[in-house]
């Protein structure tokens, strides 16, 4: 029976000996799951972050390249200096004295990133995989009235589904952000009520304000945003709800003109069982053969164009 004082996250991960958190949607999702990874190797866990990257990995070394589609990022890695998140972080982690690699999946299909994953998972033993998503567009089933940016995601998703792991889990934090990308929250919540009824729903915990990962998540998305053309826009609110930021509140330029609405959902994980998840979302199976993400978007582009109608939008009533 689960504890009132122990979220199901941790009981999922207590007896993980190696577990891989990683980004799922590309670019700065990696920094999403870093609190709960500096949580984990605090406690004694060993811990290996990776990426689905958006960077152009064509610059690393061929001793850099685990496999076709897999490569270690280490702080002298060849590549663009002005977008590289998994050598931003990697250069962080390493002034902090932390390991100092992150794994880069290429932009692929389901397909090859699954092999990449599962070469990964017997390379480093891996007994537990963590996605990680900056916003919330992972929980996002197909029918509804905006799915955010979905491809590389649900890529993500449906590639760790087919593996045979022990403990596979989603964590979402950013509540409110996609908003900019078109989700309603409303049926954000309406999808974690679904997951609920189905057991895959694991609760919801904020990440402590007066704790020392607290201090080190805010203190690696101020390091990567030295870069300020760059830098995430979606970890700079969250590092500000973290501090107990609220409302309209800037700290890039990238977001001067719109309204922004930090607030303390934003600091909040929502955990989920992966398989659980992907049982929920609608057009996961047309992605189990694709190659490319050209054809992760193709599926779903025409699944929804299959659709009599989305779910309507609708406003949270409160």
């Amino acid at each position: 029976m689960p504890a009132v004082f122990e979220p199901p996250l941790s009981a999922r991960l207590r007896d993980a000996e190696h577990v891989l958190i990683a980004g799922a949607g590309g670019g700065y999702d990696v920094y999403a799951g870093l609190p709960l990874a500096l949580a984990l190797r605090n406690a004694g866990t060993r811990v290996t972050l990776a990426s689905y990257a958006l960077s152009e990995l064509g610059a690393l070394s061929p001793s850099s390249w685990v496999r076709t589609g897999l490569a270690a990022v280490r702080p002298d890695s060849a590549g663009n200096d002005r977008y590289f998140p998994e050598r931003t972080l990697v250069r962080w982690l390493a002034a902090q004295g932390h390991d100092a690699t992150v794994y880069a999946f290429e932009r692929t299909g389901v397909r090859p990133l699954r092999a990449a994953y599962r070469k990964l998972v017997d390379l480093l033993g891996i007994d537990a995989i963590v996605l990680a998503d900056g916003g919330t567009d992972i929980l996002m089933r197909g029918d509804e009235a905006g799915l955010g940016t979905p491809e590389e995601d649900m890529t993500s998703l449906a590639a760790v589904a087919g593996l045979t792991v022990p403990q596979k889990l989603v964590v979402s934090l950013g509540f409110g952000i996609d908003s900019h990308h078109g989700v309603c929250h409303a049926h954000v919540l309406e999808n974690l009520a679904a997951l609920q009824r189905d057991g895959a729903f694991l609760g919801a915990f904020s990440i402590p304000p007066g704790s020392a990962e607290a201090a080190a998540y805010c203190a690696a998305v101020a390091h990567a945003a030295v870069t300020p053309q760059t830098a995430s826009i979606v970890n700079t609110q969250i590092a500000s709800a973290v501090r107990g930021d609220f409302g309209d509140v800037h700290t890039l330029a990238r977001t001067e003109g719109t309204e922004l609405f930090v607030n303390p959902l934003m600091a909040m994980y929502f955990t989920v069982d992966l398989d659980g998840l992907a049982r929920h979302v609608y057009y996961l199976p047309r992605l189990e053969h694709t190659r490319t993400r050209a054809e992760v978007a193709l599926a779903i582009e025409d699944y929804r164009e299959g659709l009599d109608r989305p779910r309507a939008r609708r406003a949270i009533p409160h």
